[in-house]
C-alpha cells in the first residue's frame, strides 16, 4: 500500500511511526493505521466507485474483500431509501391496477 519514492516497500515500523505523527499532529484520538484503509474502502463506497476500480485501487483480488472493507454507512442507506421512494412517490409514477 505504501512505498519510498523510489518503488521499494517501507520499513514497517517507519511506517508505524510516521502514522502515529501524523494522527498526533492532526490531533486525532488513536487510530490503528489498518483503521484508515477500511475507511478508504469506504470513501470509494460513498463515492460509487464500481467494485473493480475499487480492488485495483486497493489491491484486492476478489470482491468479497470490499464486502469486508467497505461499510455502509446510514447516510448511504438514507441515499438509497430516498432514491427508492421518490421512485415509488414519484407524481409521475401511477400505482399498477389490482
Amino acid at each position: 500500500m505504501f512505498a519510498t519514492p523510489e518503488g521499494r516497500p517501507l520499513n514497517p515500523f517507519t511506517d508505524y511511526h510516521e502514522w502515529k505523527a501524523l494522527i498526533e499532529e492532526a490531533g486525532l484520538p488513536e487510530r490503528r493505521l489498518h483503521d484508515a484503509r477500511h475507511t478508504a474502502a469506504t470513501v470509494l463506497a460513498i463515492l460509487a466507485v464500481p467494485t473493480p476500480a475499487a480492488m485495483a485501487i486497493m489491491g484486492w483480488s476478489s470482491a468479497e474483500m470490499a464486502a469486508r472493507y467497505q461499510h455502509v454507512l446510514d447516510s448511504i442507506r438514507k441515499g438509497v431509501a430516498d432514491q427508492v421512494g421518490g421512485l415509488l412517490w414519484a407524481p409521475e409514477v401511477r400505482p399498477m391496477p389490482t
